[in-house]
C-alpha cells in the first residue's frame, strides 16, 4: 500500500518515517509497535523509509529521522521528532483519537 492509498484509507494514519540505518529508529520501533496496539483498528501504522521514499520525506518536510507524523483524514494534526516513551506517546494519540 502507497502512502497516499494508506492517508485515504483509515481516518487516523500514524506515519513512522525512518531509515535502515538509524539506531534511534530502530529503539522507537518498539516503541511505536507498542503504541499502536493500543489504537488497533483505529490508527494505521504506515512507515517510510526516508532513502527508498525520499519524495515522500521531502513533501512531508521531514529533516531528520525518526520523525513520527499523524495524520486525520489526510491532514497532518501532530508531529514529533525523535520519540518519546510508550506511556506519553499514548497518552498524546489519546488526545487525538
Amino acid at each position: 500500500m502507497t502512502f497516499t492509498e494508506a492517508l485515504s484509507s483509515q481516518q487516523f494514519v500514524l506515519a513512522d518515517f525512518y531509515a535502515s540505518w538509524c539506531e534511534p529508529c530502530k529503539w522507537a520501533d518498539l516503541v511505536v509497535e507498542e503504541v499502536v496496539k493500543k489504537f488497533t483498528g483505529k490508527i494505521l501504522l504506515h512507515k517510510i523509509d526516508i532513502d527508498v521514499n525520499p519524495s515522500v520525506a521531502r513533501d512531508h518536510h521531514i529533516l531528520s529521522v525518526p520523525t513520527l507524523v499523524l495524520f486525520n483524514n489526510g491532514t497532518e494534526v501532530w508531529r514529533m521528532r525523535g520519540f518519546d516513551t510508550a506511556p506519553k506517546l499514548k497518552k498524546i494519540l489519546d488526545e487525538f483519537v
